[in-house]
């Protein structure tokens, strides 16, 4: 059963949660992907004004706005369930996991293909807002807060305002110690800038010399 799947997986993302039970009554995430499930449904089978007023309200009741259209793999966990704006022509795959605060939005009002497509086992941190008509690969992090605008290619590691891919695979992402990739650019402007001034400072020297 789809159910009991999900809230395994669950349980093998929450440490806190101590039971199945306690995931079915108490977790908002799950509930808003329950509701999504019937609304969904009723998308298919052209009862959109049901459908909708199912959404919304799961989105009173959740605070997870998952519109109707969007298309869920299996196995999604929303963690903390508050302010997660899913937009109609979004895909997400497979064992997906969603922090507090995300968006999977569109960058404009036209029709067509307009919010992302996320791969298998796709993380996205709290906050980060994922924008625009493109796919994110399998496996790939999207660290809290980034905001993308482009494809992420699979098992990659993305970071920043605008993200930046700062990992190709590797471990498990470390909220605490991301690396910021602005900070890194700074790095390497100020160590070019210091090894211009060695050699300037070489060549002064090796005149003074003369």
């Amino acid at each position: 059963m789809r159910l009991t799947e999900t809230i395994r997986a669950y349980q093998k993302n929450d440490p806190a949660a101590r039971s199945g039970l306690e995931i079915f009554l108490l977790y908002n995430g799950l509930h808003a992907t329950i509701y999504y499930r019937f609304a969904h449904w009723f998308y298919l089978h052209h009862m959109r004004f049901i459908a909708r007023w199912l959404s919304q309200r799961a989105k009173r009741r959740t605070g997870v706005e998952i519109h109707p259209a969007a298309t869920i793999g299996r196995r999604l966990v929303i963690d903390h369930g508050t302010g997660i704006v899913i937009g109609a022509t979004a895909i997400i795959g497979d064992d997906c996991l969603l922090y507090q605060g995300v968006t999977l939005g569109g960058t404009g009002a036209g029709h067509g293909k307009r919010h992302p497509t996320l791969g298998n086992n796709v993380m996205v941190g709290s906050g980060a807002k994922v924008l625009g008509p493109f796919t994110v690969g399998d496996n790939a992090k999207i660290a809290s807060n980034s905001v993308v605008l482009r494809e992420v290619p699979p098992n990659c590691t993305v970071v920043g305002i605008p993200g930046h891919i700062v990992r190709v695979g590797g471990e498990k992402l470390d909220h605490i110690h991301t690396p910021d990739p602005i900070q890194l650019e700074i790095n390497e402007l100020q160590a070019r800038i210091e090894a211009l001034e060695k050699q300037l400072q070489e060549k002064e020297n090796d005149h003074v010399s003369l």
